[in-house]
């Protein structure tokens, strides 16, 4: 199988090793600004660890938040510039804003933070938005709403904030929030209009914003992909809301559903995971790429390996 189990490339200067991304910063020369390699593995990972590793995810995520930050560079500038692999983002070195923004067009979610669980509890009063009563288990809401945390980049747990605690912490300036919020939910509204062409609903999605050398706000990381995103297939929502179920979707989760039930994933040892159900979930990835962009995936199968080719392609970038 051809997979990319990581990116440890030793000519690339600067490294920062994520779960699932290898990164390397370049310094800013006197043409071009400071930039980042942002090198999508096929890891996979929950419970704050890595559980497997799944051919040709990280292709399928890059590829399709390429697809997204494409047909999104109208309503917000993003950090990307140039794509020298299938697998490889060069984009502007941002300093990433401390609020993750996410979201929201459904009353949908399992965390303990989602705002289901909080409505189920008889919370109306969350994130600065007050919900009304009698919404049912994934029904829509009355407008897309924006439910912010804090971002902890040590570790810790992000916690829920409102508009106005965003400004009063100093996290962010009003302008930057009022920016921030307006462009976040403009992306939102293009991503449940495309969506919707292709029998799909957008139900939730995050996004990060960081600043540039020069203070611009931009979009980064990812956009839209199935990591970073809910969706439901739009055939199936109507007969599964009125049955009270969950209503169909791409389910990715079925290598952390199949080890939490064999484990306790956050301290004991993971066990192996069948080859068949990772192959299931690269075929979940494909499928998803295809249905979100409307595009046939043509995996890069160029090199002796994915490594290699990164390699190859990555060599203009080398130090020295």
């Amino acid at each position: 199988m051809r997979i990319l189990d990581h990116a440890r490339i030793a000519e690339l200067p600067n490294p920062y090793f994520g779960k699932v991304r290898d990164c390397y910063d370049l310094p800013a020369t006197a043409t071009e600004p400071a930039r980042r390699i942002l090198i999508s593995s096929d890891r996979i990972s929950a419970f704050d660890r890595i559980l497997a590793v799944i051919p040709f995810k990280g292709q399928v995520l890059t590829q399709m938040a390429r697809y997204w930050f494409d047909h999104t560079a109208d309503l917000c500038p993003n950090h990307v510039l140039s794509y020298p692999d299938p697998n490889v983002v060069i984009g502007k070195r941002v300093e990433i804003l401390p609020v993750e923004v996410v979201v929201r067009g459904y009353l949908a979610g399992t965390t303990s933070t989602s705002i289901l669980t909080q409505y189920r509890k008889g919370a109306r009063a969350m994130y600065g938005h007050v919900l009304p009563d009698g919404l049912r288990d994934n029904q829509v809401l009355p407008a897309p709403i924006i439910t912010p945390t804090s971002k902890a980049f040590d570790g810790g747990h992000d916690e829920p904030l409102t508009a106005a605690e965003i400004v009063s912490q100093g996290l962010l300036t009003a302008a930057q929030w009022d920016e921030v919020s307006g462009r976040a939910l403009a992306l939102f509204a293009r991503g449940q209009t495309m969506a919707a062409e292709r029998g799909l609903i957008l139900v939730d999605t995050k996004y990060e914003f960081g600043t540039d050398g020069d203070g611009n706000i931009l979009l980064a990381d990812e956009i839209h992909t199935p990591d970073s995103s809910r969706y439901w297939i739009a055939s199936g929502y109507d007969a599964a809301f009125a049955a009270g179920g969950r209503p169909p979707s791409f389910d990715k989760d079925v290598i952390r559903s199949w080890v939490a039930a064999r484990c306790d994933p956050y301290t004991d040892a993971i066990p192996e995971i069948p080859l068949e159900m990772i192959e299931a979930t690269s075929k979940v990835y494909i499928e998803a790429f295809q249905a979100i962009t409307g595009q046939t995936f043509v995996p890069d199968l160029s090199g002796a390996t994915v490594l290699d080719r990164v390699r190859a392609n990555l060599t203009p970038y080398f130090a020295g």
